[in-house]
């Protein structure tokens, strides 16, 4: 008889998953916590995850519907996608219905059934966050990127969205649009998006705004697309960044009354998927959704942190040689380290993934290599996640400084590291000769 297993996996996968690893940053969260548990000190900073803890506000509606036990409609809690629209009136001037709220166990979900459902290629920005391509292979969606440049911050342009549409202008597309972003920390002005909008809507481009950072845009001056470009923008948002419930895996898609037929072909998708989502968890969103003083008060505390945290970094890496944009909200710089390409040789580095690997080893610093965002072999780049920290004792020690002080130097070494100690770290072992 035959050795050979009776399903081999050269015979029974998926041609479109052959190959395919472990998302980029889930693994190198794991692999720091492994090596943690071995008594090996690394700073993470790797995973993005958020800092800071969930609102308590948020926590004790969950305390008060732990009890929720039924299933709850598949576009998700009535009174949460009434708290969403409420959200997008108030914040953006922007009118939606609740019937084209869908909720879902994370906007990681939810991006993944549009791919599935709407057929048209994928169009992101290199860099982008690390699931977009990979969603895109899994389902079989032709994925074209567009080039950027850093002197507008790593992200679309008018320009280049016009250049690919032009060369096929029949051809349906699905934009994704993240701001600020993941992995480069950049945003938009108005008058930029009001330019992508006019591109995409004469060349009827899909939309997917990607705002699960709107709540920490370091100015508090966040503008989604969707008021230039309403009626082909859907708006994806949720809890896990400036909300701190990344782990309670809650995201909506907003859609306009011209994408009716999406969101319901979506629903119909979703109802033969994940059926709903964690009715607590629902439940406790709406708390984050609504406008509140104490959630004014947690965001604002979350933007100071960061923002004096971002600059920190963005600083030190500047100073040892990078080449990065300054970031303007979220929690990530994204250097690029090839103007010292000759210094690193010397390390025996000439790959973002040889980079990453001896940080890790000789200088304990995790973060991921720019090739899991997108960009060439050959560029230095790594996208590093500043949340390797304490978030509920720094908003405990900014609340308890003068109102409106900003967090200086003294501050983040006290309450913001590890991150501080990691760049500083990093910086000093790129510095070495």
């Amino acid at each position: 008889m035959s050795s050979q297993p009776r399903f081999s996996p050269q015979v029974h996968l998926n041609l479109n998953v052959r190959g395919l690893q472990h998302s980029a940053t889930v693994a190198i969260n794991e692999r720091s916590n492994a090596l943690r548990r071995q008594g090996v000190n690394v700073v993470r900073l790797g995973l993005g995850q958020s800092p800071f803890p969930v609102p308590e506000l948020m926590v004790q509606s969950l305390r008060e519907h732990a009890g929720e036990k039924d299933y709850l409609p598949v576009k998700g809690l009535p009174a949460l996608r009434q708290a969403i629209v409420d959200y997008y009136r108030r914040t953006e001037g922007l009118e939606y219905h609740p019937d084209h709220v869908l909720v879902g166990p994370g906007t990681k979900e939810l991006m993944f059934l549009v791919q599935l459902v709407y057929y048209g290629d994928l169009v992101i920005p290199a860099p982008s966050w690390v699931s977009y391509a990979p969603q895109a292979q899994i389902i079989g969606r032709h994925l074209r990127w567009l080039p950027t440049q850093i002197e507008s911050g790593l992200g679309v342009t008018p320009a280049a969205l016009e250049r690919l549409c032009a060369a096929d202008p029949e051809r349906p597309r699905l934009l994704i649009l993240n701001y600020p972003g993941n992995p480069t920390g950049t945003t938009y002005p108005a008058e930029q998006l009001e330019a992508i909008a006019e591109v995409a809507r004469r060349y009827r481009v899909l939309l997917l705004s990607d705002e699960i950072y709107s709540g920490l845009n370091f100015e508090n001056n966040h503008v989604s697309i969707a008021r230039f470009y309403p009626e082909g923008t859907i708006i994806s948002n949720g809890l896990s960044k400036w909300a701190g419930a990344g782990g309670w895996r809650l995201g909506a898609f907003t859609f306009p009354e011209t994408l009716k037929w999406l969101v319901d072909t979506m629903a119909a998708v979703a109802s033969e998927t994940f059926t709903s989502t964690a009715a607590p968890i629902q439940y406790a969103a709406i708390r984050g959704f609504e406008a509140s003083a104490e959630m004014d008060a947690y965001l604002d505390s979350a933007r100071r942190i960061l923002a004096a945290l971002m600059h920190y970094a963005w600083r030190r890496l500047v100073e040892v040689g990078a080449e990065l944009t300054e970031p303007r909200g979220g929690f990530y710089v994204f250097p690029n380290f090839t103007p010292l390409r000759e210094r690193l040789a010397r390390k025996g580095i000439s790959t973002s993934a040889e980079f990453c690997e001896l940080a890790l080893e000789q200088a304990g610093v995790a973060f991921l290599p720019g090739t899991a965002f997108g960009r060439p072999e050959h560029e230095l780049s790594v996208r590093i996640a500043c949340v390797d920290f304490d978030g509920a004792k720094a908003m405990q020690a900014l609340a308890a400084m003068p109102s409106g002080t900003p967090p200086d130097d003294d501050f983040l070494a006290r309450f913001c590291n590890p991150t501080c100690a990691g760049i500083d770290r990093l910086c000093e072992w790129v510095a070495e000769h």
